[in-house]
């Protein structure tokens, strides 16, 4: 029979080993309830592209793709971030300007887009009629009213998301370069101040308001993203999204993760995080990029395209033309055609010059229709006249796409003759170069001609004037001579 003593001790035994077995199961419950997943899909500059390529998947795609591989839900542990530069490209867009790309986004799950210079495109009347379209908000802590200095009201500076149990708070970004990238008159009235002073004065707030985790998603390049990281990393910000220069970036710089995914909805980036939210700290962080191809299209998503493309074929699907091969984007094809037809419809003038960066995708081979022109000349940019000497002509042409001249080193007009500094010419471009602090336009003819003609029509104009067809092509009307060497 056991003593009254050896009781005492085998009941006191058990009750400790009892309290050990709690106390563990308690640390296992607490590490398990405080450790969650969250997986960033992000984009930037999908500038419309919505529909599949050669290339790309497409919007529903894209859509397919999350579904299958990444297990995407809209309700899960997932945010779908945008870098920018949502709308201006393919006609099926920009002919809407952009509310048929603000669906499609919205259908996918965006969490939230910044403001890329692009998005001024359809001047701020546009950008107020698409942000009240999306379900999203249109971000940038960067960009301040110049007559009060405060937040533009365009501009949402920073959003909190609660995901899978973790507050995340994003800061948005506009690229510093925005009042030369768009139409200066479009945001003549705003400041887009330096990145990181508005990082520095937001995530204090962002702090304040609960956010346990914070990330930075601007649209600018990998120069501007590596600037950023001493602030990101000083402020504990381990995760920067960037866009504008079309680049795919996935690395990791001094422990801060930069990710940038192209463009035109070709590649998305993936970023997983396993993150501790009773410590507020990541356990583990890996990102990638995902080519867009291979995803079964997705329903929802391919009947929103659907709708618009049917909407704008009812209004551009007009054939102007045949040509047997492609005719790409970057080519001096598509260059001296362009520039020709602006000197065909203007016989007045000597000269044509304009920026490469306006033309903004190829023509396939096959029918050539008013759509493709939309989209290689996707701009709201009118032609101007001036009067500059042939000093100021040389001043200016630069690494212009040129007509008139042949040569852009020797100065040379296609009729052998060379431009003449004490002469007078006639020179044709565009309203947004005339308007830019950044080009000499202005200063050398303070009083050009506004011909109210988009720099595409003369394009559209000389192509029909041309009759081509399977038997009549278009390929023997071009120019293939460079004029920029």
């Amino acid at each position: 029979m056991l003593s009254n003593k050896k009781l005492i001790r085998i009941l006191l035994f058990s009750i400790l080993i009892s309290m050990f077995f709690c106390v563990a199961c308690n640390r296992s419950v607490i590490k398990e309830n405080t450790t969650a997943e969250l997986t960033i899909l992000y984009t930037n500059d999908e500038h419309g592209w919505m529909e599949p390529t050669k290339y790309s998947g497409g919007a529903a795609g894209l859509m397919g793709l999350w579904k299958e591989k990444e297990d995407y839900t809209l309700e899960g542990p997932f945010l779908v971030l945008s870098g920018g530069d949502l709308w201006t490209g393919p006609a099926i867009s920009t002919w809407t300007k952009g509310e048929s790309m603000t669906a499609v986004l919205n259908a996918l799950g965006y969490d939230m887009a910044a403001i890329g210079n692009h998005e001024f495109d359809f001047k701020l009347s546009g950008m107020r009629d698409r942000a009240s379209q999306a379900k999203f908000p249109l971000m940038g802590a960067n960009i301040r009213e110049k007559s009060t200095g405060k937040q533009a009201d365009i501009a949402t500076p920073y959003i909190i998301k609660e995901v899978n149990n973790i507050k995340v708070g994003i800061i948005g970004l506009s690229s510093t370069d925005t009042p030369t990238s768009t139409f200066p008159d479009y945001v003549e009235d705003f400041d887009f101040i330096n990145c990181a002073d508005a990082v520095r004065e937001y995530f204090p707030k962002v702090k304040e308001e609960g956010a346990e985790l914070v990330i930075i998603v601007g649209h600018f390049g990998e120069p501007e993203m590596e600037e950023l990281v001493p602030v990101a990393k000083e402020l504990g910000i381990p995760i920067i999204g960037g866009g504008h220069s079309h680049q795919r970036v996935c690395k990791m710089v001094d422990g801060v993760a930069l990710i940038e995914a192209g463009g035109r909805m070709g590649h998305y980036g993936k970023i997983e995080l396993l993150f501790d939210t009773a410590a507020d700290t990541i356990i583990t962080l890996s990102q990638e990029l995902v080519k867009n191809q291979g995803g079964k299209p997705n329903a929802e998503i391919d009947s929103i395209v659907t709708f618009w493309r049917v909407k704008v074929d009812s209004v551009l699907s007009e054939v102007i033309g045949f040509v047997d091969n492609d005719i790409r984007q970057s080519s001096n094809e598509m260059y001296n055609m362009i520039m020709d037809s602006w000197l065909v419809k203007f016989p007045s003038a000597d000269i044509a010059m304009t920026n490469s960066g306006g033309i903004r995708q190829g023509i396939l081979a096959g029918d050539v229709t008013l759509e493709e022109i939309i989209g290689v000349l996707p701009f709201e940019n009118n032609l101007v006249e001036l009067d500059l000497t042939g000093e100021e002509v040389i001043d200016c042409l630069g690494r212009y796409v040129i007509g008139g001249i042949i040569d852009n080193q020797t100065y040379m007009f296609s009729d052998s003759t060379f431009v003449h500094p004490d002469s007078v010419y006639n020179v044709l471009t565009i309203d947004y170069l005339y308007s830019r602090s950044d080009t000499h336009f202005s200063e050398y003819d303070d009083d050009p001609v506004q011909t109210h003609v988009n720099y595409r029509q003369p394009v559209i104009d000389w192509i029909k004037s041309m009759n081509t067809s399977k038997d009549n092509s278009l390929d023997q009307y071009l120019n293939d001579e460079d004029r920029r060497k």
